[in-house]
């Protein structure tokens, strides 16, 4: 037999071989691709499908035109955002928000992961874990039900409670200097129990001889967790920051609609009520695409600039 020859048998029995290993794969790995499947069908059909709405931006779309045939003109959509009289306070009241949740919104799920990995008493562990994760299930419409209820001037719990001590009733609803905490104690009430989780979950994987090693060099609670803890959730804390940034300038519409009303206009309107108002109340689609792909622009280069610096500064980044 030639050299030719054998080379070529070579190669045919290499290539019979991957091609058995990619069976054998494909056998053991098939359950797994057919349970994320419906997952990644949903993401495509409402995630990346929708992206296709993008052109209308670009164009002064009517619905009995179509996409394709409706008059292209560029960017003047942006153009008109940015030179309107309502932009800036839009934006002032968007990065407020975003600002509050971040810096004061973003800690509460990592000190409540923190306060929960040390109670001893399991039963009592798994009850707080319960009734703290309860509030992400309540949808918005709720819990902004109840807060009307309990806090509205002329019958609601809290203002009687301070009639009968004596006190002023206070219009926590209609009062513009008290939508942002009550909007922020609404984020944090929802989100922070189920925030933690995924801090446990990285609590949980570290060693546990870091911490009886601690304990015999006579190190407190205290400094266990600040030198052992906290130092081994760096690089999810980083990673969820990153993730935070970027949805920095999208602050949810269904809360802050259902708390909005005409006399907290001024600090409650955001770029979310601002595009469902442009957009399915006055018709203007193709103005109001424009305005959800500021958001999203800004969003993107929100997430690649975080993910840069912390590359930079050695940390791992989300890519």
């Amino acid at each position: 037999m030639s050299q030719s020859a054998i080379q070529s048998q070579s190669v045919g029995v290499k290539r019979i071989a991957a091609a058995n290993a990619r069976a054998r794969y494909m056998k053991r790995a098939f359950p797994f691709y057919l349970m994320i499947f419906p997952g990644v069908l949903l993401f495509v059909i409402f995630r990346y499908l929708p992206m296709f709405g993008v052109f209308i931006a670009f164009k002064d779309y009517t619905p009995f035109r179509g996409v394709w045939k409706s008059e292209w003109i560029g960017f003047q959509n942006f153009v008109q955002l940015f030179s309107e009289q309502d932009f800036l306070l839009l934006l002032k009241n968007t990065l407020y928000l975003n600002l509050l949740d971040t810096f004061i919104g973003f800690p509460f799920p990592i000190l409540l992961a923190l306060l929960l990995n040390e109670v001893r008493i399991k039963y009592f562990k798994n009850t707080m874990q319960t009734i703290l994760y309860a509030p992400h299930f309540l949808s918005w419409v709720v819990i902004v039900g109840i807060t009307v209820l309990f806090m509205r001037s002329q019958d609601g719990g809290l203002n009687l409670l301070l009639d009968a001590l004596g006190y002023a009733r206070i219009d926590f609803m209609t009062n513009p200097d008290y939508f942002r905490p009550l909007w922020l104690f609404h984020n944090i009430w929802q989100g922070a129990g189920w925030g933690a989780i995924i801090y446990l979950a990285a609590i949980a994987s570290i060693d546990p001889a870091l911490y009886e090693a601690a304990t015999v060099d006579g190190a407190s609670r205290l400094r266990q967790i600040w030198h052992i803890t906290l130092p081994s959730l760096k690089t999810i804390i980083v990673i969820m920051f990153i993730l935070r940034l970027g949805s920095f300038i999208d602050v949810g519409f269904e809360h802050i609609f259902l708390l909005q009303n005409p006399l907290n206009l001024q600090v409650s309107d955001v770029f979310e009520t601002y595009v469902y108002r442009i957009g399915l109340v006055q018709g203007d689609f193709s103005y109001s695409t424009a305005v959800g792909l500021f958001k999203s622009v800004v969003g993107l280069v929100m997430i690649v600039a975080a993910n840069t610096i912390a590359k930079r500064l050695g940390e791992e980044g989300v890519y």
